[in-house]
């Protein structure tokens, strides 16, 4: 008996699509749209209103991002409500299958890091540093350790709870933290992935450094960097 054909979703006979049967060809079905995938980024760390997304995603227009919400909300990757009163807005959130997302996200941003083109001095926002710190995070060198780092990065501000050789992030209050950063997010990058030491982002007057000195000065080498590819002779 042959397989029956499923109804495609109106956001894939909108555009052209592989018609391959692999289920990696249908993930670019769903996800390989220019911004797609960097919309689901975004969502990973918790529902965002469409100005947060426009202005967290730089360069994309207000068409487009429509265009790629109604798109992942059409496949069942994300969906919009309405938050209750007093915020009483509206936002866009991950579906549970959505947020299922985040190991594909992680595993291209890893392996993305030993390209030699790679610029790491790009905008970056303040979810796609969360993310990368999950990523990024080297256990065995973090194993032993419990402690709390707060990170206050312009508009948002997440608690990280690092136990047990991961880590895990609270957006809001920063209430409990044993050190915290304040910066904006590139700032951060820079001490995490570029080698800048704390004291001299503190000199410069880009980052402002409270707790414990000491804890935040050994957090920041917990995510080193793999070795470039090397290009073919």
């Amino acid at each position: 008996m042959g397989l029956q054909k499923i109804t495609e979703p109106a956001h894939l006979l909108r555009r052209k699509r592989y018609d391959d049967a692999c289920a990696a060809a249908h993930a670019m079905d769903l996800l390989g749209e220019r911004w797609a995938l960097l919309v689901v980024r975004e969502l990973l760390t918790g529902p965002k209103r469409f100005g947060d997304l426009r202005r967290d995603l730089s360069g994309i227009s207000a068409n487009v991002l429509t265009q790629r919400l109604e798109g992942l909300e059409e496949a069942g990757i994300l969906r919009r409500r309405r938050l209750a009163p007093p915020a009483d807005v509206g936002v866009y959130e991950l579906t549970p299958w959505g947020y299922e997302a985040e190991p594909i996200v992680q595993a291209l941003g890893r392996w993305a890091t030993r390209s030699p083109a790679h610029d790491p001095t790009l905008s970056f926002s303040a979810a796609g540093l969360i993310l990368s710190m999950r990523t990024m995070l080297d256990t065995d060198r973090a194993r032993g350790i419990d402690a709390r780092i707060g990170f206050a990065l312009g508009r948002e501000s997440f608690l990280g709870h690092l136990a047990e050789g991961s880590i895990a992030f609270t957006p809001g209050l920063l209430d409990g933290a044993d050190a915290i950063l304040e910066a904006a997010p590139p700032v951060v990058a820079a001490a995490l992935y570029g080698g800048q030491p704390l004291a001299t982002l503190e000199a410069a007057g880009v980052l402002m450094l409270g707790g414990d000195r000491m804890l935040a000065n050994w957090f920041v080498t917990l995510f080193p960097l793999p070795a470039k590819a090397e290009r073919p002779a």
